[in-house]
């Protein structure tokens, strides 16, 4: 909190000019606070030459970390279908609830979805927490934060996890605000400290220039959304036995700001690029937009999905769903083709986990080849023709 001190306080009103958000006035030679517009920022405080304004930090209560105990991995779902994310974050978090001796445990939201409960296990989870409800049978923020929020406040679990889907960038930010605790977004590794026990989140920074490392020591639960396809899901065993528990909330139906209108299905792409097995991606090495034609033709003769490095959508060459990296789809084929493309680490950080790779380019010092499994050095407008052709061919 910031208060004036009175004794002290001239009413030289040296303190106006330093503050940016005029939150403070002076009457009858006194300086006032205005709370509502006082951002805490110090600013006058080193201004004042009367030392007169003094910020005290309010004492936070010590975190009591033996309250929380538990891995929870949010398995988002769509018309009953799990999303493949949620398989990942499962394989992950029974590694690290093992290093934490606790339990996995999978939390679904929606209505008529207590049937997923068998695949959750199957693939993981000790526990299933169960919220069906005919409100939740359409994703709208407001009550599916709610839903999540209150379990958490009910079971006190140690770390939450969650796809960094659409679905989870938009509700679970709004979930670590009313638990009040931090959220690293679009992890890429996920491991425990040995020492501390603290969950350490690992994230590309600084346009995939370095990666980072984050911690949240002094708040609990520790919250994290994690990219598809960069952990790996365990084997499904439908013989494993687990725990499944229904839960209820009221939700105020009448108070919702947004409502469901409709789903609305990308029909963009003729295969989905997350999902594919084979990807076929060209770059800024194809000149033009109308030599992309090379990448459609090649990726219909491998039945692959079409990628693109960003420089290809900047250009508007192709359409942003089909962009790979950091900014774009994190993928993980079991070939992938790069055509034309150098390996900016902002687009490696979306690839770089294909099981083989196969990079094209004309530059023999490119940095794709350092990561490349196969690296071909040549005119893409002359190997691509007689690549199709030959796979046309049989």
């Amino acid at each position: 909190m910031i208060e004036i001190i009175v004794n002290k306080c001239t009413g030289c009103k040296l303190c106006l000019k330093s503050c940016a958000y005029d939150a403070i006035v002076v009457n009858d030679k006194l300086a006032e606070i205005i709370a509502e517009k006082c951002t805490l920022c110090g600013a006058c405080v080193s201004s004042c030459p009367f030392e007169a304004i003094m910020i005290r930090k309010e004492q936070q209560p010590v975190l009591d970390k033996d309250k929380y105990k538990g891995v929870w991995v949010y398995a988002e779902q769509r018309a009953g279908v799990l999303a493949p994310v949620v398989f990942e974050l499962l394989g992950k978090g029974t590694d690290l609830a093992q290093d934490l001796e606790c339990e996995l445990t999978a939390v679904i939201l929606g209505s008529n979805i207590g049937h997923l409960s068998e695949e959750l296990i199957a693939y993981g989870a000790d526990k299933v927490l169960v919220v069906d409800d005919s409100l939740l049978e359409n994703f709208i923020d407001q009550p599916y934060s709610k839903a999540l929020t209150d379990l958490a406040k009910k079971y006190n679990p140690e770390i939450i996890l969650a796809g960094a889907t659409v679905v989870g960038r938009s509700f679970i930010p709004r979930v670590a605000i009313e638990l009040e605790t931090g959220l690293t977004a679009d992890c890429t590794g996920l491991e425990i400290d040995s020492d501390s026990k603290d969950l350490l989140q690992t994230r590309p920074a600084f346009g995939g220039n370095i990666m980072a490392t984050i911690l949240t020591p002094n708040h609990r639960p520790q919250m994290a959304t994690v990219r598809h396809k960069v952990m790996n899901p365990l084997p499904k065993d439908f013989d494993r036995s687990g725990t499944v528990i229904e839960e209820s909330f009221e939700f105020d139906a009448d108070n919702q700001r947004a409502s469901f209108i409709e789903f609305e299905k990308d029909e963009t792409q003729m295969l989905n690029l997350a999902e594919a097995n084979f990807v076929v991606s060209g770059g800024r090495g194809l000149k033009d937009k109308k030599n992309f034609f090379l990448i459609e033709d090649l990726a219909k003769a491998l039945d692959a999905a079409i990628g693109a490095s960003r420089a290809a959508v900047d250009s508007e060459w192709i359409t942003y769903p089909h962009q790979v990296g950091q900014t774009g789809k994190t993928i993980k084929p079991k070939i992938y083709i790069a055509t034309g493309i150098s390996g900016a680490i902002q687009h490696l950080a979306g690839m770089q986990s294909s099981d083989y790779i196969i990079a094209i380019n004309k530059d023999p010092d490119a940095p794709i080849f350092k990561l490349a499994d196969l690296g071909i050095v040549g005119d893409l407008f002359e190997i691509l023709p007689g690549l199709t052709k030959k796979l046309q061919q049989g």
